[in-house]
């Protein structure tokens, strides 16, 4: 539908005022409404870009743990040992030098009455998880 010059219900569509007693209104200027649109914009882009780098940063450390669980664990299924292991118990991986292969035991470096073997080089105090896979733990002091 259009309106000619002359209709009165033309001032009722137009977004200014037709009238002397009209509402009063200013001019917009453009390029500072842009500025603010464009200011507003970046600042929520930037939280967003914040958040979504907030969780990636999460999930690479995850994935890292997730990496190191899986080399401990290979490196345990490689070891040699002759005890029957239980989930959540703690051991040690070592280095036997002397034959050159990784033994997995229950003693650590601290445990030994005398001094450790001199041949077994500690590799990392491990606990065996629930889904079967091996964790590296904090060596107890």
């Amino acid at each position: 539908m259009k309106f000619t010059e002359d209709d009165p219900a033309r001032k009722n569509v137009l977004p200014y005022p037709m009238e002397i007693g009209g509402q009063k209104f200013e001019l917009v200027e453009v390029t500072k409404q842009k500025d603010i649109m464009l200011n507003v914009a970046r600042m929520y882009a930037q939280q967003e870009y914040d958040r979504i780098m907030e969780m990636v940063s999460v999930l690479q450390r995850q994935a890292a743990d997730l990496k190191r669980r899986l080399e401990i664990t290979d490196l345990v299924h490689a070891a040699e040992y002759k005890f029957q292991v239980y989930h959540g118990q703690t051991y040690w991986l070592a280095r036997d030098r002397g034959r050159e292969v990784t033994v997995l035991c229950h003693l650590g470096p601290r445990d030994w009455t005398t001094a450790p073997p001199d041949n077994y080089e500690y590799i990392a105090q491990v606990r065996w998880l629930g889904d079967h896979t091996w964790v590296e733990v904090p060596a107890e002091a």
